[in-house]
């Protein structure tokens, strides 16, 4: 694990949708030389089309606009949306895609699940929010509880380089800052020298990093390590890790889903709670509504945000990006929330709700804990292919102008 730490950047904290879909439209119609743009899901719906606007409006201004989308993830655009997209001069491709089969997507595992923004090589925004409604309070009662950080400062060079090492490099260059883009609107900074490392999760050279920066922060915690975590199902290592730094005294909060979108998700969680339960691991349940955040405080100053879970596909299959954060300010603000979050909007897991029933649920976890364990390297026994990226337009027919 390599950490390239970059000094003296700004960082601001965004909550839900609310928060990041204004500041990441105002920074793409902003924008004067090039848009990079890294999701997993982009929706048809209201968010989806907001979006589809501010990058054509970019792109017929002159501005470089690539988007790169999930082939598995993004595998409903219509042809008007992909055609008005192309039309106008956005460079879209998907990662990986595969037809579907019998009706159903097969194209599961290795997916581009990173949520990257960078914008004129100056401004960049990183986290769990997808381009979809269901970040929107007034989605309803699944409207999705997550979290992003815009950045500025000298990090935004390694989430472009991120960016690009995906992207066709022939036709996505690099953009370096230039003075006339001092004139940025300014950001409502949390902190203006927050020490930053951009961390990811590939399937070559970076496989295991988040998880490392991850059990290197646990292991050396004391005081308190507060995880947010949508999708909770780590390593024995880590489960240990975090067991012992409670051993120790250290305050260990963990907030995962209690009204989640997917209910097997909450299953496989809920077959670790014993363990870590009865050596003082404290465990809530968010109830308001489903929880997608990624985010994790430790001790007073480190931090983390971004999209990977802590679960087989984050640590050991999908193209995953966190930014690991130093400093005391942000750590403070994100801290409170999560505190907040957890006294206010939480159910408590106690052992005894815990152990109703265990004895004869006990086999079953033991099975589905130690098969869950080893499905990264179960898939590994698959067919290998190379992931490629593939334009994503619509039929030739519809590009020709009608005559």
């Amino acid at each position: 694990m390599k950490a390239d730490w970059r000094e003296d950047n700004e960082v601001q904290l965004l909550i839900n949708g609310e928060a990041y879909f204004p500041a990441a439209f105002e920074a793409i119609a902003n924008a004067r030389e090039q848009v990079l743009l890294e999701t997993f899901i982009i929706f048809e719906d209201k968010v989806g089309k907001q979006l589809q606007q501010v990058l054509i409006e970019a792109a017929q201004r002159g501005v470089q606009v690539e988007v790169l989308v999930d082939g598995y993830g993004t595998a409903d655009l219509s042809n008007a949306f992909l055609l008005a997209l192309s039309q106008a001069g956005v460079h879209l491709q998907a990662f990986d895609p595969s037809p579907r089969r019998l009706g159903l997507r097969t194209n599961l595992f290795r997916r581009l699940h990173r949520k990257i923004l960078v914008i004129d090589g100056h401004t960049a925004f990183v986290g769990g929010i997808n381009y979809s409604a269901d970040h929107l309070a007034d989605f309803g009662p699944m409207a999705k509880q997550d979290y992003a950080v815009r950045v500025r400062g000298p990090i935004v060079a390694d989430l472009q380089q991120a960016t690009l090492t995906l992207l066709d490099a022939q036709r996505a260059r690099p953009v370096r800052p230039r003075g006339w883009w001092r004139r940025a609107p300014p950001i409502s900074a949390d902190s203006v020298q927050a020490r930053m490392c951009l961390c990811i999760r590939d399937n070559a050279e970076h496989p295991t990093d988040i998880e490392q920066h991850y059990m290197r922060a646990i292991v050396t915690a004391r005081e308190r390590i507060i995880i947010a975590n949508a999708y909770f199902f780590p390593g024995y290592r880590m489960l240990r890790a975090l067991r012992n730094a409670a051993r120790r005294g250290v305050d260990v909060t963990l907030i995962l889903q209690g009204m989640p979108d997917m209910p097997l998700v909450r299953l496989c969680s809920r077959m670790l709670y014993n363990y870590l339960l009865r050596d003082g691991v404290r465990i809530h349940e968010y109830c308001e509504r489903p929880l997608h955040g990624k985010v994790a405080v430790v001790d007073r100053e480190w931090s983390t945000v971004g999209s990977s879970n802590l679960d087989p596909l984050s640590l050991s299959l999908n193209l995953e990006a966190n930014l690991v954060i130093r400093d005391q300010a942000f750590n403070q603000l994100l801290g409170e929330h999560l505190q907040a979050l957890a006294h206010s909007q939480c159910k408590p897991v106690t052992l005894q709700r815990v152990l109703r029933g265990y004895w004869w649920r006990a086999p079953l976890i033991f099975m589905a804990f130690h098969f869950t364990r080893l499905f990264p390297a179960i898939v590994g026994w698959l067919p290998a292919h190379q992931p490629r990226l593939k334009p994503l337009q619509p039929p030739a027919a519809l590009q020709e102008p009608l005559s």
